[in-house]
């Protein structure tokens, strides 16, 4: 199994990533000396496919369980269904002393942490993440939150997780859309800390359609292991995003973030629109800092092999997603605190980008690659 440390003074925990490691989802929470009972909080789609193996090896560890499915989609990470979560908990005995373990994708994480963060005014909690999303970017790292009409991820705690478990396997379920939109954040890894791993990902690509060989299945851990490494290193520099390094890990996300809030929750996925965002972050990368076209070419040759979007659909408004885009919380006293590429693998947060800028990127992202 692989292990990766995120060293964090008294918030320390460890990542562990490994084919079958749900089944030992018990052993590994025993051995992290968590003690209580666990909330599992899960939705609908993940419930019916790995809920009973991780009870059943929670409950072989002695641990007793009880279970909260709320239904599946960002449409239900809000606060009613966060109220609703609550009061089960309440309702199921779960004191000060319980523990949350949040199995699922990145709306699972964030709103189980979210609710970890604040029941009893904060208990612990363990991700183990689902999807390629949410095992390579959401569950490390300690952000979590929740939305509201005004803007995704406006309500939310720094709280980190006491252990996060990857099992690989569980990626085999999902489809070849969630798969690719999934890799957009391997992407961004790729660009701001090790541009080696596009040619990578590029390979990987050519099997989603067809469903992973038993060989890379093999190799997943390692591969997943590599992304959340980059992760945690930025993580470990910058916990609560105050001295700028872990705003790197935001690269593609200020337009990303608009165009997903203009569009109803669900038609544009996570990782799509990041693909649009990193397309427009490439394009201010070359007017502004210098970054060449061999490096913005191979970004896009990746994203194109992977089949991520990079041209906005017709339904998506510029003014409206641009709106959203101004509402960011990137956004500091007015102005935009935006991740550049001098080069690949060379992150910089400009203040340079004004919103003619942003404007011009969006209009971009209207036509066509080539």
């Amino acid at each position: 199994m692989e292990n990766v440390s995120l060293s964090l003074g008294s918030h320390s925990y460890q990542v562990q990533v490994g084919n079958g490691a749900l089944e030992s989802a018990g052993f590994l929470v025993t051995r992290a000396r968590m003690d209580g009972k666990v909330a599992l909080i899960t939705d609908s789609n993940v419930y019916p496919l790995y809920a009973e193996r991780v009870i059943r090896s929670l409950e072989d560890a002695g641990y007793a369980v009880s279970t909260h499915v709320f239904p599946a989609g960002e449409q239900s990470k809000n606060l009613t269904t966060v109220e609703t979560l609550v009061g089960e908990m309440a309702e199921a005995g779960h004191d000060r002393s319980s523990f949350v373990v949040a199995l699922g994708g990145g709306v699972v994480g964030d709103m189980a942490g979210f609710i970890a963060s604040i029941y009893y005014r904060g208990i612990p909690f363990v991700q183990i993440p689902t999807t390629v999303m949410a095992q390579v970017d959401s569950s490390v790292g300690g952000k979590t939150a929740v939305d509201i009409p005004a803007g995704k991820n406006l309500i939310g705690a720094f709280h980190q997780p006491s252990l996060v478990i990857v099992d690989p396997t569980t990626l085999t379920s999902l489809s070849p859309r969630v798969l690719r939109e999934g890799m957009a954040e391997m992407v961004k890894h790729a660009a701001i800390r090790k541009p080696g791993m596009l040619m990578t990902l590029r390979r990987l690509a050519d099997e989603i359609d067809l469903g992973f060989s038993l060989s890379t299945i093999d190799r997943l851990p390692h591969i997943i292991a590599e992304n959340i490494a980059i992760k945690a290193r930025i993580v470990e520099d910058d916990e609560k995003e105050t001295l700028g390094v872990r705003a790197f890990l935001n690269l593609g996300h200020t337009l990303g973030h608009g165009i997903e809030a203009s569009v109803p929750y669900g038609s544009l996925l996570h990782g799509e629109v990041v693909s649009l965002g990193l397309r427009g972050a490439l394009f201010l990368s070359r007017k502004l800092c210098g970054l060449s076209a061999r490096a913005e070419r191979e970004i896009i040759e990746t994203l194109e092999a992977l089949e991520l979007p990079l041209q906005l659909p017709e339904r998506v408004r510029v003014e409206k997603a641009l709106e959203h885009t101004r509402r960011d919380k990137k956004f500091q006293g007015g102005s935009i605190r935006f991740v550049l590429l001098e080069d690949l693998g060379k992150p910089l947060l400009s203040a340079e980008v004004t919103r003619q800028n942003l404007e011009e990127a969006m209009q971009l992202l209207t036509t066509p690659i080539r």
